[in-house]
């Protein structure tokens, strides 16, 4: 397991090895079919309205036809329809024309089989899941603007390093907006975790300097920190959060865990705006995609793994907090096309 393996039993792994050999050949049988987890399942559920909105119309546009320039015109504007942005639409469909001259493709339905590898190509670019832990305690800064979800993920996080086991810590840096250290604290009570607050209007970087010290003190694994929801527009807050990473880094005395960008997959392009300009302010690592099963423009995946250079690490297709899962580059193109999870 992701945290076990480096503050966990030491032998565990080991043993952990040989009960799943043994499983496995307890059941031989299982091996060759199908793997097709619950997430997996509520990945496809999710992605329902983004492959209306891309997929179907790929079909559509491509079944039946020879390929020609027009044909590959119509799929830049299908892909920049799914929010995966004019510069990803157009990388993706001159991959698909350079290809299609080089193999000497003429259907317009091969193109299909193409444009999933091509997508997984470009969302495997930047891949990288969580940092693993190294090092007590395991620091992550969220950012993200109000409303996407930064909250719910932080619990979410908090809930899944729970369940390896770890002791957990929670810092409610986001002083500037009304209830939001209250909300926080709701989650923390549901958790069973510590959390260190002041009072609204404080200044964030105290309540993170403090948070530092107490997981220090405490032997705390994991600390997570939550911050305002920056308005891009204010460049006050910006700089407060700044502020905010510097204060932890150098009471840490390294480079912060992780710095996540919590997006709402809802805003379609705005994402990118959002994550240009955060990424000026902090050092991110990362992106959390939230409410990707409420949206048909998934394509916005894509365009932040392609024009941010930045690794999606996590998304989240639901309210459970089992729902935020790490990404999985092949696996979400895999849901997106109706095909079996490998």
């Amino acid at each position: 397991m992701f945290w076990k393996r480096m503050f966990g039993d030491k032998s565990a792994p080991a043993k952990e090895e040989k009960q799943e050999q043994s499983e496995r050949q307890d059941q031989p049988e299982k091996q060759d079919q199908p793997k097709e987890s619950g997430f997996f399942r509520r990945l496809v559920s999710g992605l329902e309205k983004t492959k209306k909105q891309l997929v179907s119309k790929v079909e559509q546009i491509t079944t039946g036809r020879k390929i020609d320039e027009e044909l590959f015109e119509e799929l830049e504007e299908v892909l920049i329809e799914a929010d995966c942005g004019v510069t990803t639409a157009l990388l993706l469909v001159d991959r698909l024309r350079e290809r299609a001259r080089e193999e000497k493709v003429t259907e317009a339905e091969e193109l299909r089989a193409m444009l999933r590898e091509e997508m997984v190509a470009l969302l495997e670019k930047n891949a990288a899941p969580l940092k693993t832990p190294t090092e007590k305690p395991y620091v992550i800064m969220v950012v993200g603007v109000n409303g996407a979800g930064k909250t719910t993920t932080i619990a979410k996080l908090a809930y899944r390093f729970q369940q390896e086991k770890a002791k957990v810590l929670l810092a409610a840096g986001d002083t500037f907006r009304a209830g939001a250290i209250e909300q926080l604290g709701v989650w923390a009570n549901r958790l069973g975790v510590e959390l260190i607050a002041h009072q609204e209007g404080s200044d964030p970087a105290a309540v993170a300097f403090d948070a530092i010290t107490a997981a220090k003190a405490r032997g705390s694994d994991v600390l997570i920190i939550d911050t305002a929801g920056r308005l891009q527009t204010k460049v006050n807050l910006m700089s407060e959060l700044s502020k905010i990473h510097r204060v932890v880094q150098r009471e840490l005395g390294r480079e912060l865990d992780e710095v996540l960008l919590v997006v709402d997959a809802t805003t379609g392009q705005n994402a990118l705006s959002q994550g240009k300009i955060f990424s000026e302010a902090v050092p991110l690592t990362g992106i959390a995609l939230t409410k990707l099963d409420g949206t048909a423009k998934g394509g916005i995946v894509l365009a932040l793994a392609n024009e941010l250079d930045l690794a999606v690490k996590l998304v989240g297709v639901g309210e459970q907090y089992e729902d935020l899962q790490d990404f999985d580059a092949r696996a979400f193109v895999a849901a997106l096309f109706g095909e079996a999870e490998n």
